[in-house]
């Protein structure tokens, strides 16, 4: 067997593909602006960080370009990983790589959570690569050829790597991701966050993100950077001390860099912390705000979103230029009966035009799926891919029996998409924003990347302006922001590009809830819940 320690070995990271029709895949809208998809995978860069650095590299996304024959078999060994809704497509990899005699390595937050769905891997490096990477590449210098490795160990963040930006082409995505800290402080009972990497958030030092920005900047990246942390603000005094010296950094580079990230609604309560997240050119922030209803969000360990209203957190962001995005979830077990107007309600008032809405998923070891199976109300392989089906962040789901009727909870999230992504309905939100907006932009796009802009927007017009489903009301909110609040028509024209992935992916998730209800009225819910438990009292 070649030494695969030590020799130069050809190591290949592949990114494997996510469902075309999840919320985030919005493949269409990136092309209009010459990108091919939204992000890159931030893990396998930082895996590949955390390799022998004698090795050779490459990095395929399935998400942008092919996979070939030809790439495999150049590869000694070959890794992967990924989340949920790749169960599927990580799967088929694996046997592909097999069915070419070659060695797969597979990680990641799902292969994580349930390890006994990938056991075909030859090794599976679980946990935290910073953590569990040293224990394979030590089996592997003593000539392993299989092994699993896991450790409850977190990873020293101070300690961090800079990922393998290197590897990839930027052209091919609208944003790059980067890591501040990992872990979030509070207790949401359907999260797997806290299971996988803790309640006590974990960060990087200053500098360390700092050389990872110098990284970005030296290899020519400039445009949108996305703070992947699950809660940017789990310290806020850490993020506060971060964003003085980011200001202080990215003036000093003339601002390369816009951002965006993902924060819980106390976000809004801190001035200073707005501020600061203004001067470095925060854009976007994604709030996990999951139910308008007070009681469902006690029950559910939600209770920093209790009691504060959605539309004044929303609004107090738009006046430091931060647009909102937000996700909600449906099919608690304590929601009302008016749970899809009360949802309606929220986001019209709000104005979050990209509103993710997901059926409740029982996601592996977290505490809803602990109660769920004591209560004897989980689906055995709940979350495993079958057949020909895919997992995403919405209309997979309900992987339980519910208290409330099932054919209610599909009709509550079609009533919802329906009329959220209805055209009157998503342009008044972008209105609403738009005109509400305070921008103070830093990053200014240089001259080629003006007219790649200038060229995104005529596309926008052409798609939009002159279709007869959307352009009324995309010219009367164009010249309504044009004039009453010029700085707001970048947005506002943003905004108008992604209705055209939500359009599509309401058209899907209505007709799979249909397919769904058909199903259900054919056979009952109670024949259907007794044939889905059924499997849980077989030996697998």
């Amino acid at each position: 067997m070649k030494d695969l320690h030590d020799g130069h070995t050809k190591c290949l990271l592949v990114q494997t593909k996510f469902s075309g029709f999840s919320f985030w895949n919005y493949q269409e809208v990136c092309y209009m602006v010459g990108a091919k998809y939204p992000a890159s995978s931030l893990g396998l860069l930082t895996v590949a960080a955390l390799l022998p650095q004698h090795w050779i590299f490459r990095l395929i996304d399935e998400n942008v370009e092919p996979l070939l024959n030809d790439h495999l078999k150049w590869a000694d060994i070959v890794f992967t990983g990924g989340m949920l809704p790749q169960q599927k497509s990580m799967l088929n990899f694996i046997k592909r790589v097999h069915d070419l005699d070659r060695i797969v390595v597979v990680g990641g937050p799902d292969p994580t959570s349930q390890p006994d769905v990938y056991l075909e891997a030859d090794f599976l490096v679980l946990g935290e690569g910073e953590v569990t990477i040293p224990m394979f590449l030590n089996d592997l210098q003593k000539g392993a050829k299989s092994g699993r490795y896991f450790s409850e160990e977190k990873a020293n963040m101070l300690n961090a790597v800079v990922p393998r930006y290197d590897l990839i082409n930027f052209r091919n995505y609208l944003m790059i991701g980067l890591q501040f800290s990992r872990g979030c402080p509070f207790n949401c009972e359907f999260c797997d966050i806290i299971e996988l990497y803790g309640r006590i958030p974990r960060f990087k030092s200053n500098e360390q993100v700092i050389k990872e920005l110098q990284s970005l900047y030296d290899l020519g990246y400039r445009g949108h950077i996305d703070i992947v942390d699950d809660n940017f603000i789990g310290n806020k005094k850490k993020a506060k001390d971060l964003l003085r010296e980011l200001k202080t950094w990215t003036k000093n580079h003339r601002y390369p860099f816009y951002f965006s990230t993902e924060a819980s609604l106390n976000l809004a309560d801190d001035d200073e912390l707005l501020q600061l997240m203004k001067d470095v050119d925060f854009r976007y922030v994604f709030l996990g705000i999951e139910t308008p209803e007070n009681d469902t969000l006690k029950l559910n360990k939600k209770t920093q979103n209790v009691n504060k209203p959605i539309e004044d957190v929303v609004r107090k962001l738009l006046s430091y230029g931060i647009v909102s995005n937000g996700g909600y979830i449906i099919g608690f077990d304590s929601e009302s009966k008016q749970i899809a107007d009360n949802m309606i309600d929220s986001i019209q008032k709000s104005g979050i035009c990209m509103a993710m809405i997901g059926l409740l998923y029982a996601l592996p070891n977290t505490q809803l799926t602990r109660r769920l199976a004591s209560e004897c109300r989980l689906f055995q392989h709940a979350s495993r891919s079958i057949g020909e089906s895919d997992i995403d962040q919405t209309t997979s789901g309900l992987n339980f029996i519910t208290l409330i009727s099932r054919t209610e909870i599909l009709k509550n999230f079609i009533r919802v998409i329906n009329v959220i992504y209805e055209p009157s309905n998503y342009y008044k939100r972008v209105v609403f924003t738009s005109l509400n907006i305070r921008p103070h932009y830093k990053n200014t796009p240089n001259f080629k990347t003006r007219l790649i802009y200038l060229r995104s927007f005529l596309r926008v017009c052409n798609r939009v302006g002159f279709n007869s489903a959307t352009g009324f009301y995309y010219w009367k909110m164009f010249f309504t922001v044009i004039f009453r609040n010029p700085k707001g028509i970048e947005t506002a024209v943003n905004l108008a590009a992604m209705f055209i992935h939500f359009q599509k992916q309401k058209e899907y998730g209505i007709s799979l809830m249909k397919h769904m209800i058909g199903e259900l009225e054919k056979t009952g819910e109670k024949a259907y819940y007794a044939k889905m438990m059924e499997n849980n009292q077989r030996p697998d």
